[in-house]
């Protein structure tokens, strides 16, 4: 009794003996609410989707290559959220606390690196269908993928081995913390990636909304209008998901260091920081829409499971991928332009 009472005081009084100066307010009750609803979608979602990956298909490319590593990334932080929900702005063992947020970092920015390279794997394929590039292959994918693991995890590390974390309410898991200016240069420097992503995003896709729109000429209005839908959904998703967390990101990152000192601006930029935060992990969830569009294998999975039919849904998809049903977005671009049906059928 006397250990539980310690325990509430200490979370009460934060790491310091003060009071602290920043709370979760409403928060404190909805975002464990929140994580838990995001963790169970997203879990059965990517299953279901590594599932299918994995033993519903024999053919695999580039783009199949991407998702399966997008599911994985999915579910590790579906996995994870739990942890999230049961120690949020509570105290908890900091090894775990702070494994749980480099989980959470690390399979934001896995997710933004493999939206960017499925992105650039369609941009090269619609844009230029007539040139074979090496990213295209199995391996290189793969390679790729790898190396934006090996990548992203090397850059958690310093994070893993910070212990510079200061400031009221320290002991507390999630919560608003003091860094240096090592820290806040890491943190700067992943903003500053995503943005630039972000202009990589929106000119490829401007140039494929050209392409569409130029080829729509000639063709079925009606087929481009759901070809362009079909198309945007990973650029929906990225938008919708991340850029609000890095918006946010930059002045959040300045009252950690400091140079925005007050309480009631760092209080307003905590609550924000959690809920985009929140929103970025509902990427989990956005993401097995792209797989819905993007593979005809997950589609018809998706909708045999809906009916009780998933079994008969993967010994179809046994060998009997069909890239046309895939892309069939795109099939008024096979019709115009010379040589873009082979480079297009192995979108998924």
């Amino acid at each position: 009794m006397d250990n539980h009472s310690s325990m509430n005081e200490l979370l009460r009084n934060g790491s310091n003996g003060s009071m602290c100066e920043i709370e979760d307010g409403f928060l404190a009750m909805t975002l464990p609410i929140t994580y838990s609803i995001i963790s169970v979608t997203g879990f059965f979602s990517n299953s279901l989707a590594l599932w299918v990956f994995f033993f519903g298909t024999r053919k695999t490319n580039s783009i199949t290559v991407y998702l399966k590593n997008l599911a994985m990334a999915d579910l590790l932080l579906a996995l994870c959220l739990p942890f999230r929900a049961t120690y949020q702005n509570q105290i908890g063992p900091p090894i775990l606390c702070k494994v749980v947020g480099i989980i959470f970092y690390l399979t934001m920015y896995v997710s933004i690196f493999l939206l960017s390279l499925i992105s650039l794997d369609r941009y090269l394929k619609i844009i230029r269908p007539l040139q074979q590039y090496r990213i295209h292959t199995v391996p290189h994918s793969t390679t790729a993928s790898r190396v934006v693991w090996f990548l992203c995890a090397g850059s958690m590390l310093p994070f893993f081995f910070d212990g510079g974390e200061r400031g009221h309410c320290g002991h507390r898991c999630f919560h608003f913390k003091n860094r240096g200016i090592l820290g806040s240069i890491f943190n700067m420097l992943a903003v500053a990636t995503f943005f630039l992503l972000l202009l990589f995003f929106f000119y490829s896709y401007g140039k494929i909304s050209l392409k569409l729109r130029a080829v729509a000429l000639k063709n079925s209005k009606k087929t481009s209008t759901r070809a362009i839908l079909k198309t945007f959904v990973v650029l929906a998703v990225f938008v919708m998901c991340f850029t609000p967390y890095h918006v946010v990101r930059v002045p959040y990152i300045l009252a950690q260091v400091g140079v925005i000192p007050s309480t009631e601006s760092r209080q307003a930029l905590h609550l924000a920081n959690e809920m985009v935060l929140c929103i970025s992990a509902l990427n989990c969830c956005f993401d097995p829409v792209i797989f819905f569009f993007l593979s005809s294998s997950f589609k018809r999975a998706m909708l045999a499971s809906t009916h009780g039919k998933l079994k008969r849904a993967l010994q179809k998809n046994q060998g009997v991928l069909n890239p046309r049903k895939s892309t069939s977005e795109f099939r008024i671009q096979r019709i115009e332009l010379h040589g873009l049906r082979e480079s297009m059928e192995d979108t998924q």
